[in-house]
């Protein structure tokens, strides 16, 4: 089908010689979901990201925290909106934050000073394999600092990008409910990562209890990542069945690049969300691939 204007929600930029990205240069590198990242362990500036998405009109884009230095958060930010004012791109940025941190509100006081600021990301993937977990702590979305943290995103009209898998989908979304007014970005279709009867039973009824929660949207992104080797008819399922459940208006299409360049290139990946949503309606998919993306993110 013809290209359609695309807003691309979820991707990254890194230089590895000027700034420190901990799971990218620790050696021997870190074990990861993602399988071995080895091949995208170099700087991916935005002349790669342009090159590699060069057959789709991209006309805007959320560039989502990528694992700098967990000590200086603002470190990443300053970086990336220097880049956005002489690139004009991105348009927006999700910025990293440890909601936990006993000095949060200087962190996020700091992080909505920048003008292309648009919400906060603290991964908390929590798994019983300790070869997919991302955080060491089971209990983050009970736990009162981290709670208090979360709080204080409404005083600076701050979005979250939440990145967990379904065995914390219930939890996250009674977080939901109590804070009706953050919006709350559901990263990577929830990383259904355990594809047994009971797993995939688990992402469904987990995606179902988010999007009863109105504040709730989702990325249909990093789906690479559980399924290294997929093909066109393996996402399938997993993207019809979020738009099923979140509806037309609460999904975006997102490239998780250069991550996801470990499984595809962009215009494989990108021409199956297309092949796979070709029967919707044109303003479906327009809301699909771009315009919900520029409603959720508070684009111009």
């Amino acid at each position: 089908m013809a290209p359609l204007p695309v807003i691309d929600p979820h991707f990254h930029l890194w230089d590895l010689e000027s700034n420190v990205y901990p799971w990218l240069m620790q050696r021997p590198l870190p074990a990861s979901v993602a399988g071995d990242v080895g091949p995208i362990a170099h700087s991916y500036r935005l002349k790669d990201y342009r090159a590699e998405s060069a057959r789709w009109q991209i006309i805007a884009a959320i560039h989502v925290d990528a694992g700098f230095d967990p000590a200086d958060p603002i470190a990443e930010t300053h970086w990336l909106q220097g880049i956005a004012e002489a690139e004009h791109f991105p348009q927006g940025i999700v910025a990293a934050a440890q909601l936990d941190h006993p000095a949060i509100a200087e962190v996020l006081a700091a992080q909505a000073r920048f003008p292309n600021v648009r919400g906060i990301r603290h991964i908390i993937n929590w798994h019983r394999d300790p070869a997919k977990t991302y955080v060491q702590r089971a209990n983050l979305l009970t736990d009162p600092l981290w709670n208090a943290g979360f709080a204080q995103l409404r005083d600076y009209s701050l979005s979250f990008d939440l990145q967990l898998y379904p065995s914390q989908m219930a939890e996250a979304a009674n977080l939901a409910a109590r804070h009706p007014e953050t919006a709350i970005i559901l990263n990577h279709a929830g990383m259904p990562v355990d594809r047994d009867e009971d797993g995939l039973a688990q992402w469904r009824g987990g995606m179902k209890q988010l999007a009863a929660q109105p504040n709730v949207s989702v990325k249909i992104s990093g789906l690479g990542m559980v399924d290294w080797h997929w093909t066109t008819e393996t996402l399938r399922p997993f993207v019809l069945d979020t738009i099923v459940i979140f509806g037309p208006r609460r999904c975006m299409f997102a490239s998780n690049f250069p991550v996801d360049s470990l499984y595809s290139d962009f215009d494989t990946l990108f021409d199956a969300f297309d092949t796979i949503v070709a029967d919707f309606t044109d303003a479906e998919r327009r809301a699909l691939f771009a315009e919900n993306a520029r409603r959720i993110y508070r684009l111009p």
